[in-house]
């Protein structure tokens, strides 16, 4: 039989094709459990892309296996109930925080991160803040110098670049003394990074291996939504590290496409280094079962561990290491942060590179400026990802619009991820202001309770406001039709971005 193409069967063929396309991608995004924001944003992309959305999806908008979420939630059970129920005991007494932060903002923080994250307080630290990447990284390569234990480093990326060489040659010398060294970093978040880069450290008894991946992976599997954003470094249990940088040269100001790098991280020295450690147990020994490296053992880690109480002294920070991730549904950072917002009395200063913040988040900004609270938030004047940039702009206009005051940073690329309210609340991690921070990354903060710290970090937010251009209605407006579209368009992928 002949089948004459006319116009009316072409158009009966597409759209048949088409309410097929929709079914499977009805079936394909209900299938999972997920929140209705992400759902339809990926209903959108399906529908309207029928063969390049289902294969975004694959890669992207697929879930964690059941298998990995419970190896992970599994490594946490880990040690914890020793240390927690003892601290919950005392924070029932009034008696965990120091006599003065009684019913104060810092204990009832305490309080949710010991209820949602487990998350044990730790007070004899001593911190220093770095906001430029040369000096970080210097001195973090001087404490992998001195190393006579071990060296556990967690990052995001980990580029085979000038300053990536550098801190693998460091972490070569280590592992050639005889110390334990042990890498692990995202596949999809350093690019060109394989386990090839790493191959002469395991020659010299080091190990290295790609978050969740296997052993030899040149890319990540089909998941690629789901990032180990994390950065952590800790040397002998003594020092840690916790922030934003990233081992690559544009965090070190070497990329001219950013030029100056401005980000934030902590040196941590105190028992909040062995909070860091166990973090980086679970991540590492979650990884083991795909590349079937040996695991770390946390009863040895901690066989001659103590928590410390308070002494009052000044000059110690009382820190909380938190994390979040698609591994769990409490969300702890992000919820951290809606705490932080709803309860401030005077100010909230944020610095983040991306604001796609959540509904919650953005509505708990929004009351907290109607009500008479200094918000100030702090973006790039640049986008290192487009659409996210786009999306940003959109959220940052409809602040301003509402009485936050928001500032675009001038002097180079923000990548700093902080919140400072009041006179002693402070975070400082991997965790940005959006959505996937919040959901789908694996991130991990630390929310610190201490007036020199949160002092020296709302200085920081002052002097970058120097280097800023405070946002107003008359920018946003003033910006091209074509702009404001992109803008609009980027706000409605922002769940999946």
């Amino acid at each position: 039989m002949n089948i004459v193409w006319t116009w009316d069967v072409v158009r009966r063929i597409i759209e048949v094709l088409w309410l097929i396309n929709v079914a499977f991608a009805v079936w394909t995004v209900f299938r999972s459990r997920r929140d209705i924001a992400s759902t339809w944003a990926w209903l959108l992309v399906l529908s309207v892309l029928p063969v390049i959305g289902f294969i975004m999806y694959l890669f992207v908008g697929r879930q964690l296996s059941h298998d990995e979420i419970f190896s992970i939630q599994d490594e946490q059970k880990q040690l914890r109930i020793k240390y927690l129920e003892k601290q919950r005991k005392l924070s029932e007494e009034h008696e965990l925080m120091p006599k003065g932060s009684r019913l104060s903002r810092d204990r009832q923080l305490v309080n949710l991160f010991l209820s949602l994250n487990d998350s044990v307080v730790t007070f004899n630290n001593k911190v220093h803040v770095f906001v430029d990447g040369k000096k970080k990284f210097d001195k973090l390569i001087d404490d992998i110098n001195h190393a006579t234990d071990h060296v556990y480093i967690e990052y995001y990326s980990f580029y085979a670049d000038n300053l990536g060489k550098r801190v693998l040659k460091a972490l070569e010398d280590a592992a050639a003394r005889g110390v334990k060294v042990r890498v692990l970093y995202d596949l999809s978040g350093s690019h060109g990074t394989t386990f090839k880069f790493f191959k002469h450290l395991e020659e010299l008894g080091g190990e290295a291996q790609a978050f969740i991946a296997a052993a030899k992976a040149y890319f990540q599997t089909p998941r690629l939504n789901y990032h180990l954003h994390r950065k952590l470094a800790i040397i002998d249990g003594e020092i840690g590290y916790i922030g934003g940088f990233n081992i690559g040269d544009q965090y070190v100001s070497e990329d001219p496409k950013f030029g100056y790098w401005r980000d934030t991280h902590l040196r941590v020295v105190g028992q909040a280094t062995m909070m860091m450690t166990v973090r980086f147990a679970m991540d590492w020994n979650t990884t083991c079962r795909k590349t079937h490296k040996k695991k770390i053992n946390l009863e040895n880690e901690f066989k001659n561990f103590e928590l410390v109480a308070p002494t009052g002294d000044p000059d110690e920070v009382p820190m909380q290491i938190v994390s979040s991730g698609p591994d769990n549904e409490n969300y702890s950072i992000r919820r951290g942060y809606e705490s932080i917002i709803s309860s401030a009395r005077k100010y909230v200063y944020i610095q983040s590179p991306y604001l796609i913040p959540e509904d919650s988040v953005l509505e708990a900004l929004v009351i907290a400026a109607r009500s008479g609270i200094d918000v100030r938030i702090m973006i790039p004047c640049m986008p290192d990802h487009p659409f996210v940039y786009r999306a940003t702009e959109y959220y940052a206009k409809y602040l301003v619009n509402n009485g936050v005051k928001v500032y675009k940073y001038n002097n180079g690329f923000i990548h700093s991820k902080t919140m400072v309210s009041g006179s002693n609340i402070a975070s400082v991690g991997s965790a940005n202001m959006d959505y996937r921070s919040f959901r789908l990354n694996f991130e991990v903060n630390t929310f610190a309770y201490n007036e020199e710290l949160t002092a020296r970090l709302k200085k920081d937010f002052e002097d970058d406001m120097k280097k800023s251009t405070l946002l107003t209605p008359e920018y946003f407006d003033s910006q091209s039709k074509w702009r404001k579209f992109k803008q609009y368009f980027s706000r409605l992928l922002s769940p999946i971005l």
